[in-house]
């Protein structure tokens, strides 16, 4: 796939980057005996060994469907993030740890004006870099990429910090080595801890973007004999891996092969338009019933006296069995909603004794 490629390329050239840096950052640490180009030298050849593991995690994730996962294997990239995640935390608190060991136990260091020229080289060659591999990963929602491209502006930012500590002990003699380096391991471990807590959502799974739910549902409403679109819920097995399911609301006139048709039409269209591969149920609609609308209207009216309904849909009588049927989406805040549900059920008893009622709680999956 062209994605994986992207990444994996973009990966290899954070190997080489980095293993670069790595080379030069430590002579000039060894040489200047400076504790904190030496830490960033160690950073670097974490962020080598991060975009390894991003090149593992992605060829893994491309694994084909078997009989033991049959959604794939695109969860992976997930574990992958969580891994660099971790990789960050560890530089960050190793950081800290040093840097106030740094203070305790200050050193003198031999900073020159040539070293000082190569880290401002390598704060530049950091920052264009973790900028470019950022915007790649959003363009080809790699989780792993945008977890590298943010480690690598971060890496920026704590050479900047070692060139200021630099150039202040070359001017006034000043050793602040300790307390830069402080600051920048608390940056470093609050920016692992963000990465790791989206990733962590990412696979728990997160609630659905309202934007795309409503373009999906605005596209399935498109179409003849549609009448609403209801019970939207994807399940991510990867990042570009998306599976899920809707209910259409449809006339009951409708034959079985015009249904078939129409599914079929509107799952093609929405894997074409957004990737996702959607599996389609039905309600169907009354035309004929005499009592629906009024029903209808009953049921309206009495869930408007809760304000955790936040939809019903679903709506249908079954005239032969006597049964009024029909959805509600209770918001998730809401924890009495058996409570809820009789309730509404013993009204419209009261009103419509000749009918049993059967009442579903959804949950309050998309917008």
């Amino acid at each position: 796939m062209e994605r994986d490629k992207i990444i994996i390329n973009t990966s290899i050239k954070g190997i080489v980057v980095n293993i670069i840096l790595v080379i030069f950052k430590a002579i000039i640490g060894l040489f200047a005996n400076s504790i904190a180009i030496i830490l960033d030298a160690v950073n670097n050849l974490s962020d080598a060994l991060s975009s390894i593991i991003t090149i593992i995690g992605t060829k893994l994730a491309r694994k084909a469907p078997d009989k033991k996962h049959p959604y794939g294997h695109g969860r992976i990239e997930y574990f992958a993030s969580v891994i660099i995640a971790v990789i960050v935390l560890v530089a960050g608190l190793t950081s800290f740890k040093e840097s106030v060991l740094k203070i305790i136990s200050p050193e003198e260091t031999n900073y020159t004006v040539i070293s000082l020229i190569i880290i401002s080289a390598t704060v530049i060659t950091k920052f264009v870099f973790g900028k470019y591999v950022k915007n790649v990963g959003d363009k080809v929602n790699s989780s792993s990429l945008k977890a590298s491209g943010t480690d690598a502006f971060f890496d920026a930012i704590l050479s900047f910090s070692t060139l200021v500590a630099g150039i202040i002990s070359i001017i006034w003699n000043l050793n602040i080595e300790g307390f830069l380096g402080i600051i920048i391991a608390i940056i470093i471990i609050k920016s692992s801890i963000e990465i790791l807590k989206e990733t962590i959502d990412n696979m728990i799974g997160t609630r659905i973007d309202q934007d795309l739910a409503k373009n999906i549902k605005d596209t399935i409403n498109q179409f003849d004999n549609v009448n609403g679109t209801y019970d939207l819920i994807l399940h991510n097995y990867g990042p570009n891996d998306v599976m899920g399911s809707a209910h259409i609301e449809v006339p009951d006139e409708i034959t079985a092969k015009d249904i078939h048709v129409l599914t079929r039409t509107i799952e093609t269209k929405i894997y074409k338009e957004f990737g996702i591969i959607l599996t389609l149920g039905v309600y169907a609609s009354n035309t004929r019933s005499k009592d629906s609308l009024e029903i209808k209207k009953s049921i309206e009216s009495i869930i408007k006296d809760y304000d955790s309904i936040l939809q019903m849909h679903g709506f249908y009588i079954d005239d032969l069995n006597k049964t009024v049927m029909f959805d509600l989406i209770i918001d998730f805040e809401e924890k009495e909603t058996e409570r809820i549900k009789n309730e509404i059920i013993n009204k419209l008893k009261e009103k419509y004794p000749k009918y049993n009622y059967s009442i579903i709680i959804d949950n309050d999956f998309s917008d």
